[in-house]
């Protein structure tokens, strides 16, 4: 048998023709109005809570519910709420703000299918880029509330837990809500990661883990108890670096 020849010719590098770099080139005022938008749009919201869940959670579901409830004490509680801005949980979070006394906003992003806008915001932006969108959501936020979710609502966790583990943001409130939902994860977290060592014991303490509404505000105000919702100076000098 004849020896396989494996070695693979080293592929040509493509070009792009002037008309493609030109629109790449131009890309980056399309990015740049996004962050420019959001920066001056959301810079008057604070103290603001980012909240995240499932875009595929049906209003009759009990998720749903529990996010209306948070996000409705959120708002009576002085807080800007912050979402997604399309269906499912994003929209039980900007209808329970609405109905609350502090803005609704929604961070509405461009897919090719799910996401829609909801009717329930006070704020709307939109933004084609994912990137420009979760620097959004992070920049401004006192807190981070994670309901049930999907692959989307992993990525805005491991964002945050990462951003804040590595120092490039401030240490804020990350609660997680549904213990039965996320406590597989978090066994994991330990389990697995920990053990290996990957992560840190004390990482595991960048979050906590509660079930009621209720705890949700109290977590956060407990946090904020010996300390100003706003950044310090040193930790709006680490944002500006986000």
């Amino acid at each position: 048998m004849n020896d396989l020849n494996l070695q693979l010719e080293r592929p040509s590098v493509p070009t792009l023709k002037d008309d493609e770099l030109t629109r790449e080139s131009w890309k980056i005022f399309q990015i740049m109005a996004e962050f420019v938008e959001g920066f001056e749009k959301l810079a008057s919201i604070p103290p603001s809570v980012s909240i995240f869940g499932s875009a595929r959670t049906h209003p009759e579901h009990p998720h749903y519910t529990l996010a209306v409830d948070i996000a409705e004490r959120l708002s009576n509680a002085g807080f800007s709420v912050v979402s997604g801005g399309g269906p499912g949980i994003m929209e039980a979070v900007n209808k329970g703000a609405y109905d609350g006394k502090s803005p609704s906003v929604g961070l509405n992003v461009v897919l090719p299918h799910e996401q829609s806008a909801n009717e329930y915001q006070d704020v709307s932006l939109s933004f084609r880029h994912f990137f420009a969108r979760k620097v959004m959501f992070v920049k401004f936020a006192s807190a981070y509330v994670v309901l049930p979710g999907g692959f989307g609502t992993l990525d805005e966790l491991a964002e945050i837990l990462t951003l804040v583990q590595t120092g490039k943001t401030r240490r804020i409130p990350i609660v997680l809500v549904g213990s039965k939902f996320w406590d597989g994860l978090i066994q994991w977290f330990r389990q697995s990661m920990v053990a290996e060592g990957t992560i840190d014991p004390d990482d595991l303490n960048l979050f906590q883990l509660v079930d009621k509404p209720e705890e949700v505000v109290e977590a956060i105000f407990t946090y904020y108890d010996d300390r100003c919702f706003e950044p310090s100076a040193a930790e709006r000098e680490i944002l500006l670096h986000l």
